[in-house]
Parts: C-alpha cells; sequence; structure tokens
C-alpha cells in the first residue's frame, strides 16, 4: 500500500547533498521517483547520488545556487531534459543562524549586511526562484504539480533566532497565500516545518556534537528526541504524494511537539 508513492514522477530536489535533501533523495527514489539532485555543494551532491543510483534508483546532479534565479531554472529544465516534465519541486536548501564568535547564535543586532543578505538570498529567494520555476513549468505542462518546501519551526513560533526566523517565517507564509493563488491549476504548495535538527549545514556544521549538547536539544522537544532528517523528510513525501492530494496551504510542524507547547 505505501510502496512507489512518486513511482515514475520527476522530482526536483535543492539542498540534496545533506541533511533532509539527502534523506529524501534516498526516500523519494525508494517510491519510485526519478530525481534531479541539486546542490551547490558538488562533492556532497555526487555522494548523494551515489548513495540513490547503487540501490536501483535514477538520479543526476545538478550543480545550483539556489540564491542564483538562473540555477534553479536549469534544475528544472534539467528534468524536463532527462524526464520529459516536471512533477514535484522540492525546495529544501537552506541555510542555519548566522553564529556569533564564541559558537553561540548571534543575536539580532548584531546581524551584518552580508549575513542578513545570505539568508535572505538562500532561505527566502531560493523557495521563491523555486515555486516560480515550477509554477512555469507546470504551465507549460497545462498545469497541475506539487510544491513542497523546507520551512523551520521557527518560521511559526518566536523561536531560532530573529534572522533566521524572519526567513523561515516568510516562507511560511507565502505557501499559504501561493496555494491559494495556484489551487484552482491543480498546483499544491506545502511546507515541512523540522524543528531542532542536526544536519551539515546546522546545528553540527563544525563537526559532531558532544553528547550533552545534543541530549539539550532534545529536551527542547517534548517527545524528547532531535528530529532525525528522514523524520522531515517521510513528511515531504506524506506531502508529495498522492496521499495529500486534497491538502494545500499547509505547515506541517515535525518538532516533537514544539510548536504545540509554545
Amino acid at each position: 500500500m505505501f510502496e512507489g508513492l512518486l513511482k515514475g514522477r520527476s522530482v526536483v530536489i535543492t539542498g540534496a547533498g545533506s541533511g533532509v535533501g539527502r534523506a529524501a533523495s534516498d526516500l523519494f527514489a525508494h517510491h519510485g521517483a526519478r530525481l534531479i539532485c541539486a546542490d551547490v555543494q558538488e562533492e556532497w551532491l555526487a555522494e548523494t547520488v551515489s548513495l540513490v543510483t547503487s540501490a536501483g534508483g535514477e538520479a543526476r546532479a545538478v550543480r545550483c545556487d539556489v540564491a542564483r534565479r538562473a540555477d534553479v531554472q536549469a534544475a528544472v529544465a534539467a528534468a524536463v531534459e532527462a524526464y520529459g516534465r516536471l512533477d514535484v519541486m522540492y525546495n529544501n536548501a537552506g541555510v542555519a543562524s548566522p553564529s556569533s564568535d564564541g559558537g553561540r547564535m548571534a543575536k539580532f543586532v548584531d546581524n551584518t549586511d552580508e549575513q542578513m543578505d545570505r539568508l535572505i538570498a538562500i532561505n527566502m529567494r531560493g523557495v521563491m526562484y523555486g515555486c516560480q520555476a515550477a509554477i512555469a513549468q507546470f504551465r507549460a505542462q497545462g498545469g497541475g504539480g506539487v510544491i513542497v518546501n523546507t520551512a523551520s519551526v521557527a518560521g511559526m513560533i518566536g523561536w531560532g533566532g530573529v534572522l533566521y526566523s524572519s526567513t523561515k517565517g516568510a516562507v511560511v507564509n507565502m505557501a499559504r497565500a501561493l496555494a491559494m493563488e495556484v489551487a484552482a491549476e491543480n498546483i499544491r504548495v506545502n511546507n515541512v516545518c523540522p524543528g531542532t535538527m542536526i544536519t551539515r549545514f546546522g546545528a553540527g556544521a563544525r563537526g559532531p556534537l558532544p553528547d550533552n549538547v545534543v541530549e539539550n536539544m532534545a529536551k527542547l522537544q517534548p517527545l524528547g528526541r532531535v528530529v532525525d532528517p528522514m523524520d522531515a523528510a517521510n513528511a515531504a513525501l506524506f506531502l508529495a504524494s498522492d496521499m495529500s492530494v486534497n491538502i494545500t496551504g499547509l505547515n506541517l510542524p515535525v518538532d516533537g511537539g514544539l510548536s504545540a507547547g509554545r
């Protein structure tokens, strides 16, 4: 019943080189998706594609800096060239809150123009570019299609750093507004909103975290566990597949209950 949920579907996943993007690439391919794995980190990207293809899946690598509109458009064009169409756009690429010199999350008053520009370019505009490119292709195909974005529980509640939560809050509300704008064209738009998660671009960017730090991160969430990238990938699979065929404009928390208690 739950096999082949994306069988034969053409999917672009940004940020596919690590974290949720890699987990989603593995999972989506297992369910029959034909993938364009896009990332700016080419070495990580090659690892993801190798993981997928060695397991019998179909995936191609495309270098993509989501802060560049042309790169995102090229990733969509690669899907059309390889597989004839685009069915699902998963705008997953993102970066974490800037850190202070002491390694802690930088305070908003100390955020520089460079830090602001980077997070806005990747976390906000990168998702917007992905949505625009996908919708243009969906329309060229005659309508219908699915967009999934990785937002964050930080975009739903006052948590996670002002700059980061502001960029993710934009994605949270964009999904609601865009879902209404394109619903008549049978295009669905939904977000996955992870809680505390360890990825190469997140809390573990500088290497493995000490056990006590991971334990403290887990305690933030009522279920007592740090979110695994596959937890978010499972939610994305649900939103990308026909299991959610009558769901749009949703921000789905994957946060161990964190947002429910705040």
